[in-house]
């Protein structure tokens, strides 16, 4: 998959929860609370290069993102979220 966000913009990927508590309870599908747990797949150009905002998150990178923000749209099969960059809420190291 190849894709390059424009405008002050990140591509995201949900980060799924397991299915599974730590006692070993199943959890159904909805029973399941939704992650805002993401990885960054791609960063648009013009943060990268921005002067007025700095951008300190790359591609490869977990991210804490607002839970009702960006548009999701399937790519190769593969579900990811475009997202402005103001809508990130933390990175995890």
């Amino acid at each position: 998959m190849n894709i390059k966000p424009l405008g002050e913009r990140v591509v995201i990927q949900k980060i799924e929860k397991e299915n599974v508590t730590a006692s070993g309870i199943v959890l159904p599908d909805s029973a399941k609370e939704e992650s805002n747990v993401a990885e960054v797949l791609a960063v648009s150009e013009e943060l990268k290069h921005s002067e007025e905002i700095e951008c300190d998150i790359e591609a490869g990178d977990r991210v804490i993102y607002s839970k009702y923000a960006g548009n999701e749209v399937e790519i190769d099969g593969e579900k990811v979220i475009v997202i402005k960059y103001q809508d990130l809420l933390a990175k995890l190291s």
